[in-house]
């Protein structure tokens, strides 16, 4: 048997697994989690296939960081049920680079230094995480049996004949998606303890042999608390509470809670602007979070109470493209704060919230540079400014003006309901849906196009939008949890699509797995031409022409 893994053709033997492979390499196959073959992704455990041209996936990969904290997961979970048999953990939210955990402690009593100790333990005995294949049919008897209703609901969805099991130290659970071969991986981790619960630290992504320094963000996890009412309110938590409602053919009504919920949120927010005195409003977030609609429907809230709100475009205020600084593979990066003519824009505000007339830039995006045109602007007394863009919650966008004339505002589909307690539906995941198919529907755009820019996407938000959330003074959760059932619809053809040849064949696969369990609806009809949804699937009443 031969192979080529990282570029190099190498010997193997029938019983070799992808790990034996990889520890022939000339680093040892050092921070391996997996490997990539053809778009698929394979357990460092599993048998190395003759002829492949394979990749190893380490914690610098998507995929390989997704290996990891699945992982870490059921190491969590083991170390857990070792600790306190019966209690029961929920796997919430991303917290920066860690997990929110809640758990209902069989005697009321929380023992999270016994649980860290016992996961130590277990890496240091590097045990193997095991795999177990059911049919279908057995994986309902066995959920059943273990009394895991949850599961049982889920399991009646989804679409294929087998069900695999992860085994580890007598504890037995389902990850959709690979594992690392074996506890010995996963020595970068830190538990810390948080508001009741636990935050389950990963690797720092600039050095992943240690854990990431945790960074509290009290705004955002308030907002979690505000959704987990939300759900509550809406007796939704889980994909087969979804399903359910959708049999039962009660998802109308849903989606129309769903949406008075939302219109609820931006009228407290529009309140709580007015309340505050400012005039520049700041709208910020990130890739497909629904800005555009959110600021539409703010500024109607504000007209409720008497105000006319202005939008200031800042695309008009780019730097000519010849003088823009280049990254070291000679493109530019129109996400850096710098692509802008800061100075410019700082010159502007204050005479425009002081209510001079300003002659405010034009630029030609066909041509790279700002045309010698100019159109006027003068706000009247009182009338608020709102700005959309990436860098609203950047100081420097902003310094001219005083910290008691600004608002800012954060939004993004920060939270989706989860599969089950174990596996949640990544905010980011649920981004890009939107993104392959309001780039379908707009622009023509195939998916694969879409995915190839996904990662530069995500980069742009981890340095220019992340890192300044929590200076918001407001947030707003966009995300719907009726959505998914109609966003199949339009995502799930597309995705199918992608061929296994396709570097981002993967991506679409694992988009398509999580989607399987998610039945579709078609009741698009009952999206209201306001909703943020429509920014994305099309119908949207902000964008049509006036009668």
């Amino acid at each position: 048997m031969a192979l080529i893994l990282n570029g190099m053709e190498m010997a193997c033997n029938p019983q070799d697994r992808w790990l034996d492979v990889a520890r022939r390499l000339p680093d040892g196959g050092e921070g391996a989690l997996g490997v990539a073959v053809g778009g698929e992704t394979y357990s460092l455990a599993e048998p190395a296939k003759d002829g492949a041209h394979a990749v190893t996936l380490t914690f610098a990969d998507e995929e390989g960081r997704r290996i990891y904290e699945r992982s870490l997961q059921m190491l969590f979970l083991a170390a857990l049920e070792y600790v306190a048999p019966g209690a029961h953990a929920r796997i919430l939210h991303s917290l920066g680079a860690g997990l929110l955990i809640r758990v209902s402690w069989p005697d009321g009593e929380a023992r999270w230094y016994d649980v860290r100790e016992r996961m130590k333990a277990l890496v240091a005995l590097n045990l193997p995480i095991d795999v177990k294949v059911f049919t279908k049919e057995d994986a309902g008897k066995y959920f059943e049996r273990t009394g895991q209703a949850e599961r049982v609901r889920l399991n009646r969805w989804r679409r294929f004949d087998h069900f695999t099991l992860y085994r580890l130290d007598g504890y037995e659970d389902y990850f959709y998606g690979k594992m690392a071969p074996s506890t010995g991986f996963l020595s970068a981790f830190e538990l810390i303890e948080y508001q009741g619960g636990v935050v389950l630290m990963q690797p720092d992504p600039k050095d992943p042999t240690k854990p990431a320094p945790f960074r509290d963000q009290p705004k955002l996890v308030s907002v979690y608390t505000e959704t987990a009412r939300w759900q509550s309110i809406l007796n939704c938590d889980t994909v087969a509470d979804l399903n359910d409602m959708i049999e039962s053919h009660r998802l109308r009504e849903f989606i129309r809670v769903n949406e008075a919920l939302q219109e609820h949120r931006i009228a407290q927010i529009a309140e709580q602007f007015i309340r505050s005195g400012a005039r520049l409003m700041l709208i910020a977030g990130p890739s497909s979070s629904g800005k555009t609609t959110f600021a539409h429907r703010l500024a109607i809230a504000l007209r409720v109470h008497g105000l006319r709100p202005v939008k200031l475009s800042l695309d008009d205020y780019y730097r000519s493209r010849d003088t823009l600084p280049r990254e070291a593979d000679g493109s530019i990066d129109l996400e850096r704060l710098d692509t802008l003519d800061v100075p410019l824009i700082n010159e502007h505000l204050p005479r425009l919230l002081a209510g001079e007339t300003v002659a405010l830039p034009e630029y030609d995006f066909k041509t790279g540079m700002r045309t010698s045109r100019t159109h006027d602007m003068a706000l009247e007394e009182g009338q608020p400014l709102i700005i959309e863009g990436i860098h609203g919650l950047n100081e420097q966008l902003t310094a001219s003006v005083p910290q008691d004339q600004k608002f800012r505002i954060y939004i993004s589909a920060l939270t989706m309901i989860n599969l089950d307690d174990h596996n949640r539906i990544r905010t980011t995941d649920a981004r890009l849906l939107r993104r392959i198919v309001r780039d379908h529907q707009f622009r023509g755009t195939l998916p694969e196009e879409t995915m190839a820019m996904w990662q530069s996407v995500r980069r742009g938000e981890e340095n220019y939008i992340f890192p300044y959330q929590e200076a918001a003074d407001a947030m707003f959760n966009s995300s719907l949890s009726y959505e998914l059932p109609i966003m199949k619809r339009y995502a799930y053809p597309l995705l199918k699509a992608v061929k296994p040849s396709s570097p981002h064949y993967t991506l679409a696969m694992r988009l398509c797995k999580f989607l399987n369990y998610i039945q579709q609806a078609d009741v698009e009809d009952e999206v209201p031409v306001n909703s943020i949804l429509r920014e994305f699937i099309g119908g949207c009443c902000f964008y049509r022409e006036e009668d």
